[in-house]
């Protein structure tokens, strides 16, 4: 399919090497740095050659929410959206743009959400997951009350959220010892992002922004194979703050994209559980390969019209894309 846009592909500034760069100094990492840093060539030849139209550019993992200094994230946030504004403005038919944003001041993120919006012209936001303000064993989630008057903004401006995967918090990783393989993307990811998620649910927030609209990627962080159970067993608690079932949330407040993962059982899943109108294609370039989404999504047995819809056109609705 020619024409498609892939809403979740990734791009650092210096200043936000990936974590697993540290960690594990291999050719692998080098590479990724590589193109992380490097917003055009390599990326639009292979975007070329995979019938990638347009790219919905967003801060690496685990970006501005590992930078306890606040002062610091805010200035870090400004710089990176401002350096992908500038690629933006360069490549207008090929790139969009997701704000960074320093999510350990509620208020300087709503500024900076606005600046986003309304200045540099962009699409939305991604956030990498929890943030650590004050220092690194310090960690907060977007439900607690005083994310409240951003979310009314969020929702105000009529732009979606992303909520990327981060590595688990210190103080989870002691789950990971002697393995530390499982706690990024092949496991961790996936859990941190779900529990978020699902606290998001769970606090009540769609209640009261009922048209606030949230992305996860990777066909859902899990969520849709056990949303029976969550549903099933919470139906037993009394005096929850949600008014309404996860399923119903996830179905009304969320989209999933097929970020990093091309199996087909899992795609027919999510598409089952939301319907094809809250899937949308991605890559999660550079930690995953254009060739690889491209020729599994292009090939895979589902309608045109679904495919029209997952490749394209849900991406320009959801994201304003024209």
């Amino acid at each position: 399919m020619d024409g498609k846009i892939a809403v979740e592909e990734h791009f650092a500034i210096p200043d936000t090497t990936p974590p697993g760069a540290a960690r594990w100094p291999t050719p692998y990492w080098a590479e990724m740095h590589g193109k992380l840093i490097d917003l055009f060539d390599r990326r639009l030849a292979e975007m070329d050659q995979t019938g990638i139209e347009l790219a919905v550019l967003s801060l690496n993992a685990d970006g501005i929410q590992a930078i306890p200094d606040v002062a610091k994230a805010v200035a870090t946030a400004r710089q990176a959206n401002d350096v992908l504004a500038d690629a933006v403005s360069k490549r207008p038919k090929r790139f969009a743009g997701l704000a960074a944003l320093p999510m350990q001041d509620p208020q300087a993120a709503t500024v900076e959400l606005q600046r986003c919006i309304r200045d540099l012209k962009f699409k939305g936001a991604l956030v990498n997951g929890f943030s650590q303000t004050g220092s690194s064993d310090n960690i907060v989630y977007y439900d607690l009350p005083q994310y409240r008057p951003f979310w009314a903004e969020a929702e105000r401006l009529g732009v979606p959220f992303y909520l990327h995967p981060r590595y688990p918090a210190p103080l989870h990783r002691p789950a990971y010892e002697g393995h530390p393989w499982l706690m990024a993307s092949a496991w961790g990811f996936a859990e941190e992002t779900a529990i978020h998620a699902l606290r998001l649910m769970a606090s009540g927030l769609f209640d009261d922004h009922p048209k606030l609209q949230m992305v996860i990627g990777h066909l859902g962080e899990r969520i849709p194979y056990d949303l029976w159970r969550l549903d099933h067993r919470l139906a037993k608690v009394p005096n929850r703050p949600a008014k309404k079932t996860m399923r119903e949330y996830f179905r009304e407040n969320f989209h999933v994209t097929t970020s990093g993962n091309f199996c087909t059982p899992s795609l027919l899943y999510a598409m089952r559980t939301l319907g094809a109108e809250r899937v949308l294609f991605a890559v999660d370039y550079p930690f995953e390969d254009h060739a690889q989404a491209a020729s599994w999504f292009d090939a895979v047995e589902i309608a045109e019209a679904d495919r029209a819809k997952i490749g394209r056109g849900n991406a320009q609705a959801l994201f304003g894309l024209g």
